[in-house]
């Protein structure tokens, strides 16, 4: 802000001829100094801001995102845990009164499985969406709510990260005999008595459920960076947070 002052200060005194050596000046300030951005930024250029939010996502995704890949990384993580879906609720309690319990719990456990399979492959998409984050998307990001970071995420890699995940969902079920298990609960719920029949689409509900554990574990690193100065574990994280930490 002193930086503005002093350059409006010095107008009346400029020739007019001169106007174009104070717009140079400008320029230069504004490489090091970003006007919208609070003066406490003057430390830090566009690149150190750019690179902190790029360090503290690939932080979240490494850190979250991998333990979501290992055997139970889904099953036994109660905040990403894929259930039956609504419709197929109802299934579940039907077989568990008929006596097929085992057959009940097989099938959310290969749910699991299929989604711990899927998150495999979302890390090269997540890695190029961070590498073309641009200066906006980081100071936006920076200066935004507790999961800004994550939203930006959501925004640009959901839709691949579904064309990635719903084949490998699919293939998974296959090979861990899913589709057979699931096949079986539907034929033994179908025919049971006074039930309405379904035929739900697990590929797709287990793909959006992948997906949305994905973002939740995300949301969870960069919940911790923004709040607990001992999850900035680089100069550069300190650096670069202290400025929202100040907004």
């Amino acid at each position: 802000m002193k930086t503005k002052i002093a350059l409006l200060l010095l107008f009346p005194v400029l020739g007019f001829s001169q106007i174009s050596i104070l717009d140079q000046i400008k320029n230069e300030v504004k490489k090091v100094i970003p006007l919208d951005l609070p003066t406490s930024a003057g430390v830090l250029s566009n690149a150190d801001i750019a690179s902190g939010l790029k360090e503290a996502l690939n932080k979240g995704i490494e850190k979250q995102v991998t333990k979501l890949t290992a055997v139970d990384g889904f099953y036994k993580n109660q905040m990403v845990k894929i259930l039956l879906p609504e419709e197929l609720q109802k299934v579940d309690k039907a077989l568990r009164r008929a006596g097929l319990s085992s057959l009940a719990d097989k099938g959310i456990l290969m749910l699991n499985r299929a989604a711990e399979d899927a998150v495999k492959e979302s890390t090269p998409i997540f890695v190029d969406a961070v590498k073309n984050m641009s200066f906006t998307d980081a100071k936006n990001i920076l200066m935004g709510d507790e999961r800004s970071a994550t939203t930006y995420l959501e925004s640009t890699t959901t839709t691949p990260l579904y064309g990635k995940f719903n084949p490998v969902i699919k293939n998974s079920f296959a090979k861990v005999g899913a589709d057979k298990v699931w096949a079986e609960i539907i034929k033994k719920y179908n025919k049971l008595p006074l039930v309405k029949k379904v035929n739900p689409d697990l590929t797709d509900y287990t793909t959006n459920k992948a997906l949305e554990g994905v973002f939740k574990m995300i949301a969870v690193e960069e919940k911790n960076i923004r709040t607990d100065l001992n999850s900035r574990t680089s100069d550069l994280l300190k650096k670069v947070f202290a400025l929202q930490d100040k907004k």
